[in-house]
């Protein structure tokens, strides 16, 4: 059950009882070989909605509610994992939020989540048993903003997850504030943020601030910031960060413009120079020189463009998953361009084309990317969609493996090819038909010798294999197939009814030579996902509930 109440004229209450996002869009999953998660944006509808107040300061990622468990297994002798859920059931959730007519705004945020257990096998004795990975847990979130100087606001916002017996706990506490000049010239945008994580060794505090002065009014406007994160810093249990341990520096300057000139509506360049350090040791990581031009005609055409430069020495500290250690690269250019026709032509055709490329001794690699998507309304009920992407990385290097005494890097060459398709009817504004199609495919070819890391950052080539090394097999062959086919119907206000049938395919080998063709059977010949869902959901105005039996009463 979802419900909606509005407890005064500015402030709203939104509640939803063990709730189904059975119905959300899929995820667009990609093969991920770097250091940090993969993330998806936010599909479920009752955390997309209202949730502004709660954004405050980038501590709330709203995936992390129902995400993975974040306990562990420990197997016995001679058993393994029969089932691990890769999600936590969401039992209740309600927001509370508004803004009084002084500017003052107030947002509440609560879910629970109920245990997740995982069920093992005993292979000796034909047996199995469960093992808690996430308790009951409970999320929180509380902020207050207030609203003053037409454009200005100061905000205290803390997020708090709780997790029942001996799993880890966290809070984080966030001061914000966001100054702009009466004449909307001038912004001075400071955070300082604490996060506290409650571990079995005990608790681990971290700190961040930030701190950006920007020119905000005219064609010239400039920035300036720093940003700092110590190497305790931890913000993912209820927010998203993929690093701590940063203090980065940067500046921007930009020329836009505001009134058609010559041939265009509008234009739009931009400069920047980033200046990255880490924070324990204090020490030079990298930098970035960039520059970018945006802009669109009279006609309602759009292009545009951007190039930048990583020079000298890079230090990646992340890359060689282990602390301390790090691979240096030297020397990386990209850069892109890109268009964007009238969309309200019954054609129109989007597309962008890049490269990239390293200037560095005894290294031969090379970056083309490019991706082009027509887009036909044939007429005002039926709009078509097709996309194409493609992504090929040659000479590349990076993670592979490790052993107790080596970090093991490779040589590899990556293809990625998506295809993808959505399109809509509607057969008039209370019946709609919704169709999403996405096919992913990535491969990962690797050089037959690896490569070692030293303490330098520098790799040393070898005449090992990764087989004489007793590593398995590197070589990637990814693919999944989403389709998505709805229809909805509003057979009365607020009210729907929505038919989902979704198929699924998954295939993950080490397959990489495989061409498109060959690739695509062995898709095919899969386990196929298959499920079909009707939801109806229905609005109760209380209200009109109330007037009935108001009648009634007076009858």
């Amino acid at each position: 059950m979802d419900l909606k109440y509005g407890i005064t004229e500015n402030f709203t209450l939104d509640a939803t009882l063990i709730p189904d996002f059975s119905q959300a869009g899929f995820d667009r999953v990609e093969l991920n070989l770097g250091p940090f998660e993969q993330t998806f944006s936010e599909q479920r509808q009752f955390f997309t909605e209202g949730v502004d107040l709660f954004t405050k300061g980038n501590l709330f990622f709203s995936r992390r509610v129902g995400n993975e468990p974040t306990g562990s297994v420990t197997l016995g002798p001679n058993e393994d994992i029969q089932e691990y859920p890769n999600q936590t059931k969401v039992l209740n959730a309600l927001k509370v939020s508004g803004r009084t007519k002084n500017g003052l705004g107030i947002g509440l945020f609560n879910a629970i989540t109920e245990k997740t257990y995982a069920k093992i096998n005993n292979l000796d004795a034909n047996t199995s048993r469960e093992e808690l990975i996430e308790p009951l847990a409970n999320y929180n979130i509380f902020v207050v903003d207030q609203q003053f100087n037409q454009n200005s606001s100061v905000s205290f916002i803390n997020t708090n997850v709780t997790r029942n017996g001996h799993f880890r706990d966290a809070n984080v506490t966030g001061l914000l504030a966001d100054l702009t000049t009466k004449k909307n010239t001038y912004n001075l945008e400071a955070e300082l943020k604490m996060s506290n994580v409650n571990l079995e060794s005990g608790t681990e505090t971290g700190y961040s601030y930030k701190l950006e002065l920007a020119k905000v009014f005219g064609n010239w406007q400039y920035w300036v910031g720093h940003e700092f994160a110590d190497d305790t810093y931890d913000i993912n249990d209820l927010g998203l960060q993929f690093r701590n341990n940063f203090s980065n520096f940067g500046a921007e300057l930009s020329y836009r413009t505001f009134e058609p000139t010559g041939i265009f509506n509008s234009y739009n360049f931009n400069s920047w120079v980033d200046y990255s350090r880490l924070s324990n040791p204090s020490t030079y990581t990298g930098s970035n020189i960039g520059m970018a031009f945006s802009g669109q005609l009279k006609s309602l055409h759009g292009f545009g463009g951007n190039v930048s430069f990583q020079p000298g020495k890079q230090y990646d500290y992340f890359e060689p998953r282990e602390e301390g250690r790090y691979f240096i690269f030297e020397n990386r250019i990209n850069g892109n361009i890109w268009f964007s026709s009238n969309y309200n032509k019954k054609f129109a055709l989007d597309g962008n084309v890049g490269g990239a490329t390293f200037f560095e001794d005894d290294r031969d690699t090379n970056n083309i990317w490019f991706g082009i998507s027509p887009r036909v309304r044939f007429n005002d009920k039926l709009l078509l969609i097709y996309s194409f992407d493609y992504d090929k990385v040659n000479g590349n290097r990076g993670y592979a493996d490790s052993t107790a005494d080596a970090i093991i890097f490779g040589n590899r060459d990556r293809k990625t090819m998506i295809n993808s398709i959505t399109g809509s009817y509607s057969f008039n504004p209370f019946h709609t038909l919704n169709l999403t199609f996405r096919k992913y495919w990535s491969t990962v070819l690797y050089d037959d010798n690896i490569y070692l890391l030293q303490e330098n950052g520098r790799l040393l080539e070898t005449d090992i294999t990764f087989e004489d090394a007793g590593l398995d097999n590197p070589n990637i062959n990814f693919s999944t197939w989403n389709l998505d086919l709805s229809y909805s119907w509003q057979f009365a206000p607020g009210s729907f009814l929505t038919g989902l049938y979704r198929n699924q395919l998954f295939n993950y080998d080490s397959e990489a030579e495989l061409n498109f063709t060959n690739n695509f059977d062995r898709l095919l010949k899969q386990p196929i996902q298959n499920s079909f869902s009707i939801k109806i959901q229905y609005f109760i105005d209380y209200n009109n509930v109330k007037k009935i039996f108001n009648k009634k009463s007076d009858s």
